[in-house]
């Protein structure tokens, strides 16, 4: 459904292309949600657990930094980890401050049944996609998340009138 918006051209343009890409990713992430719950895993337990898994032991900053999430958020999801004994939380003795995650052997376990069954769901979704329009979507949404803009020049030059 295109945007209602009764703004100009530029305007209804990014916004169609924001609601695209928002209802893609939400449709998108509501199946991956459903897939990891029927695990018992939530998508940010999951990544927590995936993290430590491919990164080794990492602080709370560091996986809240990964996972585009907050503090607070972060430690709920690593508190819940802990209770059912899949990481456990290291203070190394040089810096008290910080606490590393590390993922026990009952989570090693528990990531290593889930991942890959978890990528073959993905690989699915994306199958939707060629393998060139695959690169192409990545590259664009890495240029919208880094938020890279058009240079000035770039930007006069597509806006100037052609002779």
């Amino acid at each position: 459904m295109p945007t209602h918006y009764g703004g100009n051209t530029k305007d209804r343009r990014a916004l169609n292309a924001y609601i695209n890409l928002i209802r893609a990713s939400e449709s998108i992430l509501a199946q991956m949600s459903a897939d990891l719950a029927a695990k018992g895993l939530t998508l940010s337990q999951f990544g927590v657990m995936e993290a430590a898994f491919h990164l080794g032991p990492l602080t709370q900053r560091e996986l809240g930094r990964q996972l585009l999430r907050s503090a607070g958020s972060i430690t709920v999801v690593i508190d819940n980890l802990e209770k059912h004994g899949w990481v456990r939380r290291e203070r190394p003795k040089s810096d008290r401050r910080k606490a590393l995650v590390h993922l026990t052997a009952t989570g090693r376990k528990r990531i290593e049944r889930a991942l890959p069954p978890h990528v073959k769901a993905i690989v699915t979704w994306m199958d939707r996609l060629e393998p060139e329009e695959q690169k192409e979507m990545r590259r664009l949404c890495r240029k919208l998340g880094l938020g890279e803009q058009k240079s000035d020049s770039k930007t006069r030059r597509s806006e100037a009138p052609s002779a």
